[in-house]
């Protein structure tokens, strides 16, 4: 399962709302763990985010509802999926 549509908007909204920094020191080995072990939260959490469709909006306020690893999930989801692009944009 991936973000469909505007990864730079749900990258905004969990920027605007402070998710951005601890996820940047955090450690990602072990969100990368908990997110490999538990697919379905991470499924859910990406079409919780899809379903907003791209609207700032209404995606800050879904992000406002989560907790933090739920917060942690969806920005290292984001920045794995922006960096899979760059790859693909690179080979071409």
């Amino acid at each position: 399962m991936f973000i469909q549509g505007d990864l730079q908007a749900v990258f905004d909204a969990l920027y605007s709302i402070g998710a951005i920094d601890p996820v940047l020191n955090a450690d990602w080995e072990q969100i990368n763990k908990e997110m490999h072990s538990q697919p379905q939260l991470v499924r859910h959490l990406c079409l919780t985010i899809n379903s907003c469709g791209g609207d700032k909006n209404l995606l800050v306020k879904t992000l406002l509802n989560m907790d933090q690893r739920n917060l942690e999930f969806i920005a290292v989801e984001v920045a794995r999926e922006f960096s899979e692009f760059q790859d693909r944009k690179e080979l071409h």
